[in-house]
């Protein structure tokens, strides 16, 4: 099943209980997949169905830092997240994206990482882990290595 059909299920669900905020939430969520697949002429991919729904969150999250004292925005805002985050891709743990660095250091054939090596160490590294990981954990661990 792919994730737009599990988004329709439950849409067809959250619809049938009743439950307006899901409801929602759900169809602008379906909205922006079936507008991908709209324009691509083509269904999507599971790794562009993923991308979506983390760009859904990505502009939630937004919506939540940029909403400044609005207690209304940031409960509606942060309820959607909750419904979103339930499709999202499952990241790589800290653990699996050191393991995936240690190989591009092997590969890269740098014992001690110096901070001029990041750019390297980041172009090899994150086509691997994309859509595995968020690059900001990714940033994170590499410049740890500094």
């Amino acid at each position: 099943m792919t994730k737009t059909q599990e988004v329709q299920a439950a849409w067809a669900a959250a619809l049938k209980n009743k439950d307006v905020q899901r409801k929602d939430t759900l169809s602008l969520l379906m909205s922006a997949l079936k507008g991908k697949a709209k324009d691509k002429c083509a269904p999507l991919t599971p790794e562009e169905e993923d991308a979506v729904i983390m760009r859904e969150i990505k502009q939630t999250r937004e919506a939540i830092d940029s909403a400044a004292g609005r207690e209304d925005i940031i409960a509606l805002n942060r309820d959607r997240l909750a419904v979103l985050e339930e499709f999202a891709p499952k990241f790589m743990s800290d653990d699996e994206i050191r393991t995936v660095i240690a190989q591009v250091l092997a590969e890269l054939g740098i014992e001690k990482p110096a901070p001029q090596d990041k750019g390297r160490i980041m172009k090899t590294l994150m086509p691997r882990v994309k859509g595995k990981a968020e690059g900001a954990a990714v940033n994170r661990l590499v410049a740890s290595l500094f």
